[in-house]
């Protein structure tokens, strides 16, 4: 499926929740990698504010892509930032929406 690039550049972007281990099997503790490089995947929420509406998003990154903490309420830059639609079957019920991808996320300057 193709991904679509995300422009924040008139937007201010604040960390919602701190990075956590994304899992590609809950049951297992299987951590997901990302298939190219191999680096562990987190999961991060962002509030994205940008012409008087915010929105909060779960963004999945590399963990090479942060440095140091991520907390919440800290403004932070995003490079990167694509979105992708998906779609699947789980237990004979079709499941769909759009997931956030990220390079990276740094702190604001």
């Amino acid at each position: 499926m193709p991904s679509f690039k995300i422009d924040l550049s008139t937007a201010i972007v604040f960390v919602a929740t701190a990075p956590e281990p994304k899992m590609a099997n809950k049951k297992t503790g299987e951590r997901a990698v990302d298939r190219d490089t191999g680096a562990g995947l987190s999961t991060v929420g962002l509030l994205v504010s940008d012409e008087g509406e915010g929105n909060l998003y779960q963004v999945t990154i590399p963990e090479t892509g942060y440095q140091g903490d991520l907390v919440p309420g800290m403004p932070v830059r995003v490079v990167g930032l694509k979105a992708r639609d998906w779609e699947n079957t789980f237990n004979g019920e079709k499941r769909h929406g759009i997931s956030f991808r990220a390079v990276a996320i740094t702190p604001a300057a």
